[in-house]
């Protein structure tokens, strides 16, 4: 079973923008540093807006359609938890690859040490979460009238 691809776009937004309130506003709030996805990706792409543009498309598009269309079928668990699992190897390769291009060194640690890496895992760990619960959520189906 595949989830439906809309659902998984609407997961995609529902996940990106938990992510990016919780990179800009609520990881300050909790005394975590700041992290700002779109003037990392931006500083490779030409500026704040390319960054944020690049982030939108990546979460919202990208990564819910690899996630329903090769992954939802092939991980084990619950639709939250392969959501979960996804959220987790984003953030694997963002840390260890992605980043460091960026100059924020492995998994950020460069621009707010370990706490940079604790939320961005954190933010990556709900955003599958949110991902895979509403993309993976059963359909419900009316049954038709028989005669």
């Amino acid at each position: 079973m595949k989830p439906n691809i809309g659902r998984a776009i609407l997961g995609g937004l529902a996940g990106t923008t938990v992510l990016t309130l919780l990179m800009y506003v609520g990881a300050p709030m909790m005394g975590m540093p700041k992290m700002d996805i779109a003037a990392m990706l931006g500083s490779m792409l030409g500026g704040w807006t390319m960054g944020m543009m690049m982030h939108v498309l990546n979460g919202i598009v990208l990564f819910p359609l690899i996630y329903s269309s090769f992954l939802f079928s092939r991980l084990r668990g619950s639709p939250i938890t392969k959501g979960i699992l996804w959220g987790a190897a984003l953030w694997l390769v963002a840390g260890l690859m992605v980043m460091p291009l960026m100059g924020a060194g492995f998994f950020g640690t460069v621009r707010g040490g370990m706490m940079a890496a604790v939320a961005s895992l954190t933010g990556h760990t709900l955003y599958g979460a949110l991902l895979g619960g509403i993309a993976g959520r059963p359909e419900h189906r009316l049954k038709e009238a028989t005669a």
